[in-house]
């Protein structure tokens, strides 16, 4: 599972050929001990939380890096290692 971006205690994930489980794509999203799965590119919640005001600087995130988002899914859905992306600053 490899790390794609850190930012603001953040650590997003995105699991290799895990599309069984959720059935679209998404990222795993942990800060401090919550979790949050997050379809990509919609940013729609599908299990887990973390706070709201961390939600809302992973929603921007999102938006700002739709299409790297897509392209890094198809890689790690081939069994391929995605790309890092720009963290939020």
């Amino acid at each position: 599972m490899p790390a794609i971006s850190m930012f603001y205690g953040l650590i997003v994930y995105m699991y290799f050929m895990d599309n069984r489980q959720h059935k679209k794509p998404h990222i795993h999203v942990k800060y401090q001990d919550d979790e949050v799965i997050v379809a990509i590119p919609e940013g729609d919640v599908l299990d887990g939380g973390i706070p709201a005001s961390k939600m809302k600087l992973l929603q921007a995130w999102i938006e700002i890096h739709r299409d790297e988002f897509v392209a890094n899914w198809q890689l790690a859905a081939s069994g391929q290692q995605p790309y890092k992306i720009e963290p939020l600053r």
